[in-house]
C-alpha cells in the first residue's frame, strides 16, 4: 500500500495539480494525505464570509477525495516569501514524519508565483534519504494558472516524464475543482472547466487515452 502526500501551497493545488491521479490511488486503497500551506485571514483583508467559505470548500473537497488525513500549516497567504526557510523547513518537516509518506507531490519549481518556488525549495529539503528514508518517489506536479505562465528557459519549464491516465476520474476532479467557487471562471481564464479538460486532452493525446496529468519526477529510490 502506498502513503501518499500532496503538499498544496494553497487549497485547489491539489486538485489542479494531481486530483485524478490522487482518486486513482485511493481506488487502489492507497493512503492519499493532504498538506495546505496557506490559509486567508481577516488581517490580510479577507472578511469572515470569505474564510468561512474557504473552510467550507476544504471541508467539501475533503469528503470528494476521502483524504485519510488534512493537515494545515494556517500560514499567510499573501506573505509566504516573509517565512524564513528554516521555519518553512521545520513546519513541513513535521507533518512529513507525522504521515511516513513514500510518495510526495510538490508544486513545480518553477512556477510563476514567489509562494510555490518557496515551498518547493522547503518541501524538496524535507526529503533527505537519511532523515527521511520512507520516501522513495518524489514528483513536481503541473498547476494550472501557475505552471503555463513560467519562463520559457530549459531551467524553468515543466516537462513532464510522468503521465497518469485519470479517464475514469475526470468528472470527480471537474467536481472538487467546483467547490472552490472564488477559483473558477470563464475560458479564456485558467481555471475553467474547459482549459482544465483542455489540459488534460492534451497530455492525454501525449500518453494515449482520453485525459491524463503529468508530472515530473525528480527521484525514485528503488
Amino acid at each position: 500500500m502506498n502513503r501518499v502526500l500532496v503538499v498544496a501551497v494553497h487549497p485547489d493545488d491539489e486538485t489542479l495539480g494531481c486530483g485524478g491521479t490522487l482518486l486513482k490511488y485511493k481506488s487502489d486503497n492507497d493512503e492519499i494525505h493532504w498538506l495546505i500551506v496557506t490559509d486567508i485571514k481577516e488581517s490580510e483583508g479577507f472578511d469572515k464570509y470569505a474564510i468561512e467559505r474557504r473552510k467550507n470548500e476544504i471541508d467539501k473537497v475533503k469528503k470528494i477525495f476521502n483524504f485519510d488525513s488534512v493537515s494545515k500549516l494556517g500560514l499567510s497567504t499573501t506573505k509566504i516569501d516573509e517565512y524564513s526557510m528554516n521555519s518553512l523547513i521545520g513546519k513541513i518537516s513535521s507533518v512529513i514524519k507525522k504521515v511516513k509518506p513514500n510518495i510526495i507531490y510538490l508544486p513545480f519549481k518553477g512556477d510563476i508565483h514567489s509562494d510555490h518556488k518557496h515551498v518547493f525549495d522547503a518541501a524538496y529539503s524535507c526529503t533527505k534519504s537519511f532523515r527521511y528514508p520512507f520516501i522513495n518517489k518524489i514528483y513536481m506536479m503541473e498547476t494550472l494558472s501557475e505552471t503555463e505562465f513560467s519562463l520559457s528557459t530549459k531551467e524553468d519549464s515543466f516537462i513532464p516524464n510522468v503521465f497518469v491516465d485519470i479517464s475514469d476520474y475526470m468528472n470527480k476532479k471537474i467536481e472538487a475543482m467546483k467547490m472552490y467557487e472564488g477559483e473558477m471562471g470563464s475560458h479564456p481564464f485558467p481555471r475553467s472547466e474547459r482549459n482544465i479538460k483542455a489540459l488534460a486532452t492534451y497530455r492525454g493525446a501525449t500518453a494515449g487515452c482520453e485525459y491524463a496529468e503529468s508530472f515530473m519526477l525528480i527521484k525514485e529510490v528503488g
